[in-house]
C-alpha cells in the first residue's frame, strides 16, 4: 500500500467504502490524516468499522473542518444529478477528489522520479495496460500495474526508486484526478459511452482526452487518431505544445505508428520501417489488437525500451483473461478445434472484435441483452457456422439469426459448450472455432462476466482430448 502523507493532521471524508475507498480510507489513516468514512450501504459501514475505520453519516458532519471529500469513481459527480455527499461538498467549498488523485498529489511529493504510464479509452485500455506493464517487465524493470484493472493504484507497491507505474484509468477516475501528470499518456479510441454520467459526448470526449493533454513536461501523448475525437484531440495539445505520438490501424502515417498486416510500422518524415511483429502471437489477433500493441510499444519506446525486448514481450504476451483468451485445442481428423473466452464481450462492438478475429466460428452469444441486439453484427455472419444462444437473450438474438445464420436454442452454457463441440467436431473443418463472445451482460444466468467466463473454460476443460493453452496473467475490468 501507498501511504498518503499529503493529508498529514488534516480531516479528510471519504464517500464509497468499495476496494478503492476502504484502500483510500486505509492510506490517508497510514500517512497520519484524520479520516471519516461512510456509503450508503449499511454493511460496507459494518465493514469499516471492524477494521477499526472512523465512520459517521456525512450528513452531520463540519463541513468547514473537511480538507477534501474522496469519492469513489462510481458515485454521480455531476450528471445525472451530485450525489447528496458531492452536493454537500460543493456547498461547503470542499474538493472533491479520486483515489488516482491520492495517488498522484503523493507522488509528486515523493515519488515524482517513478514514471507513470496512464492509459485510457473507451475500448482495449484494459489488454493495452496490461501489455503495457507486462513489456515493461519482460524487460527486466520493476512494473507495478493498477488503477480500473486489478489492482487499485493505492494497493501498488510504494515509490521507489526504478519503479514504474502503469495505470488504467476510466473516465470516472480522471474526472476526479484534477493534478493527473503522467510521463505517458495513452488515448486509444473515443466512442459512445457513459452518457448518463457526463451528460453528453461531449462532455465524455474532454475527459478522456484530459489525460494526454496533462502529460508532464518531456512526457509524451500517445494517441489513437482513428475517431474524430482523438484526431481533433492530437491536433489541438500537439499546438499546446506537447509530444504527440500518433498511432492507427486505418491509414499510414506519416508520422507516428501504424498497423500494415501484421506489422507495427513507425513512420518519421514519412519514412517508415517496420518494429514489431504481430504474426503468430494469438493473444494479440485482429485489428483492435494491433492498436493495443502500437500504443503500448509507442509508450515502451518513449520510457526507452528497446525494440528487440518489446518484440520479446509481444510474443510471451499472454493476454487478458476473458477477453479472446485461448483455453484449449481438441483434436480433430483434420486439424484442431480451438476453444475461445470472450465473456468479457459484454456488447455487440465488443463481440465484433472477436467476431472479426476468427472464420468458421461455432459461436455462444446471449445472456442479459443490451439495447441494439446484435443487429450491427450481420457483416460477421458469413463466418459464423452455427449460433448458440443463452439466456434471455436468445430469443430475439434467434430472431435476428433466422435466415441468414443456423442457430440452436441451448438456453444455458453447458448446453451450448457441448453442442457447439459436438458440431465443430462433425464439421470436417481444419480450424473450427468454438468462440464464446456474448454481445450480453451476463446477470441473467451469472452474477458478472468473470464467473461467466471461468464456467465456460472448466466446462472446455473437461472434456475428453483437450489440452489446456496458456493460461493469461490478468484479469481486466472496463474493456
Amino acid at each position: 500500500m501507498i501511504p498518503i502523507t499529503v493529508f498529514t493532521g488534516k480531516r479528510v471524508a471519504v464517500f464509497g467504502l468499495g476496494n478503492s475507498g476502504l484502500l483510500s480510507a486505509r492510506a490517508l489513516k497510514a500517512g497520519g490524516a484524520e479520516v471519516v468514512c461512510f456509503d450508503d450501504e449499511p454493511k460496507k459501514v459494518a465493514e469499516a468499522q471492524a477494521e477499526g475505520l472512523t465512520t459517521q453519516d456525512l450528513r452531520e458532519l463540519d463541513w468547514s473542518k473537511i480538507a477534501a471529500l474522496v469519492l469513489t469513481p462510481g458515485v454521480p459527480l455531476t450528471h445525472p444529478t451530485p450525489h447528496w455527499s458531492a452536493a454537500l461538498a460543493n456547498k461547503a467549498g470542499v474538493e472533491i477528489i479520486g483515489d488516482i488523485e491520492l495517488f498522484c498529489r503523493e507522488r509528486a511529493k515523493s515519488g515524482a522520479q517513478c514514471p507513470l504510464v496512464a492509459i485510457t479509452g473507451t475500448n482495449g485500455k484494459s489488454t493495452t495496460t496490461a501489455l503495457t506493464a507486462h513489456l515493461i517487465n519482460s524487460a527486466g524493470r520493476d512494473a507495478q500495474m493498477g488503477g480500473n484493472i486489478g489492482v487499485p493504484a493505492l494497493a501498488l507497491e510504494p515509490f521507489a526508486a526504478g519503479r514504474i507505474y502503469v495505470l488504467e484509468l476510466s473516465s470516472f477516475q480522471i474526472d476526479l484526478a484534477l493534478s493527473l501528470k503522467p510521463t505517458v499518456g495513452i488515448l486509444l479510441n473515443v466512442t459512445q459511452d457513459h452518457l448518463d454520467r457526463h451528460g453528453s459526448m461531449e462532455n465524455y470526449a474532454a475527459i478522456k482526452t484530459l489525460l494526454v493533454a496533462s502529460v508532464e513536461p518531456g512526457g509524451s501523448a500517445v494517441i489513437g487518431v482513428d475517431d474524430r475525437y482523438t484526431r481533433a484531440a492530437a491536433e489541438r495539445i500537439e499546438r499546446a505544445g506537447k509530444t504527440v505520438v500518433r498511432v492507427s490501424v486505418l491509414a499510414p502515417l506519416r508520422d507516428g505508428y501504424y498497423a500494415e498486416g501484421s506489422r507495427i510500422m513507425r513512420s518519421a518524415a514519412g519514412k517508415a520501417h517496420p518494429v514489431a511483429q504481430l504474426a503468430g502471437i494469438g493473444s494479440l489477433r485482429g485489428v483492435h489488437n494491433a492498436q493495443n500493441a502500437a500504443s503500448a510499444l509507442a509508450a515502451c519506446v518513449a520510457l526507452g525500451l528497446d525494440l528487440p525486448a518489446i518484440q520479446q514481450g509481444l510474443v510471451s504476451f499472454p493476454g487478458l483473461a476473458h477477453r479472446m483468451q485461448q483455453i484449449g485445442h481438441k483434436p480433430t481428423n483434420l486439424g484442431n478445434i480451438l476453444f475461445v473466452n470472450d465473456s468479457k464481450a459484454t456488447n455487440a462492438d465488443s463481440a465484433a472484435k472477436a467476431l472479426a478475429s476468427f472464420g468458421d466460428i461455432f459461436w455462444i452469444a446471449g445472456g442479459k441483452p443490451k439495447t441494439g441486439g446484435i443487429t450491427s453484427l450481420a457483416e460477421f455472419f458469413p463466418r459464423i457456422r452455427k449460433a448458440y444462444l443463452i439466456g434471455e437473450a436468445a430469443p430475439d438474438f434467434a430472431q435476428t439469426l433466422e435466415g441468414k445464420v443456423p442457430y440452436e436454442i441451448t438456453q444455458v452454457l453447458p448446453a451450448a459448450v457441448a453442442a457447439a463441440t459436438r458440431d465443430a467436431e462433425a464439421a470436417g473443418l481444419k480450424e473450427p472455432v468454438v468462440l464464446l463472445s456474448p454481445a450480453c451482460a451476463s446477470y441473467d444466468q451469472y452474477p458478472n462476466f468473470e464467473v461467466r467466463g471461468k464456467a465456460f473454460s472448466d466446462l472446455v476443460l473437461a472434456l475428453p482430448g483437450v489440452t489446456s493453452a496458456t493460461r493469461p496473467a490478468f484479469a481486466g475490468n472496463d474493456g
